[in-house]
């Protein structure tokens, strides 16, 4: 079910615009985080090689996700990232915002990490940066459902990039996936070969078997009579018949 309106789509741009500037804003909150509990975890923890490589995947994400919300690089994400294109909405970005959060409060728990090791103001930093992230996920979810329309093919990412003209470039993203699209041919649609096969070559190196090619049949003399007198057509030589070259095969 469409909660859209065409009515929508023009505040819809101011408030995905500015859910895009929070985004942005918690994601950077995130890696900072996340460098923190990593110089922390280096100097508290003895394994703190797991525990940093986790927190460098973090940062990572949120990097690749701050990407994904500027206007660039929108072919590479079409081709390779769909959920994150201007054809999906927010549901994949909500939902790994969601599960950043998570993971950022849930490192709390550990002593490396704690409000003893961190330190009051880094601490509030870590646990800020989980629980706002983990708010704009869901926001993100809802707003992608509210500002979409699935009779025309129109997502709260068109939304968030034309506004209430968002309906007039669905054709164009359309055209544009398709396009690309045909380039791709899956094995049904691949051409045909004309490279012969091991089996059909061995078949024609084969020698020719001996052709025995059996004389006339009932050769009756008075068949040509009638074109005896025709001087355009003659009698064929019955020494040029193949049944006379038989044994030279």
């Amino acid at each position: 079910m469409t909660f859209f309106n065409r009515s929508l789509a023009g505040p819809g741009f101011i408030v995905l615009n500015t859910i895009r500037v929070m985004n942005i804003i918690a994601l950077l909150s995130v890696i900072a985080a996340s460098w923190v509990m990593l110089v922390k975890t280096f100097i508290v923890s003895k394994f703190f090689f797991f525990d940093g490589a986790s927190h460098v995947v973090t940062s990572i994400t949120g990097i690749f996700l701050i990407i994904s919300e500027f206007p660039i690089f929108r072919s590479y994400f079409i081709r390779n990232w769909p959920l994150l294109s201007p054809n999906s909405g927010f549901v994949t970005l909500g939902v790994a915002m969601i599960i950043l959060g998570v993971s950022i409060l849930g490192n709390l728990n550990k002593e490396a990490t704690s409000q003893e090791s961190l330190g009051l103001a880094f601490w509030r930093i870590v646990i800020s940066s989980g629980i706002v992230v983990i708010v704009l996920g869901f926001i993100n979810v809802i707003g992608s459902y509210v500002f979409r329309d699935i009779k025309t093919g129109v997502t709260a990412r068109m939304v968030r990039s034309y506004g209430a003209v968002a309906p007039q470039k669905v054709d164009v993203y359309r055209s544009a996936s398709s396009s690309r699209k045909s380039f791709h041919l899956g094995r049904s649609d691949t051409l045909p070969s004309y490279h012969t096969s091991p089996k059909t070559e061995t078949r024609q190196q084969q020698p020719r078997l001996p052709l025995n090619i059996s004389g006339p049949v009932n050769v009756d003399d008075g068949q040509f009579a009638k074109f005896a007198k025709s001087p355009e057509v003659s009698r064929p030589n019955l020494a040029h018949h193949p049944a006379m070259y038989a044994d030279r095969f």
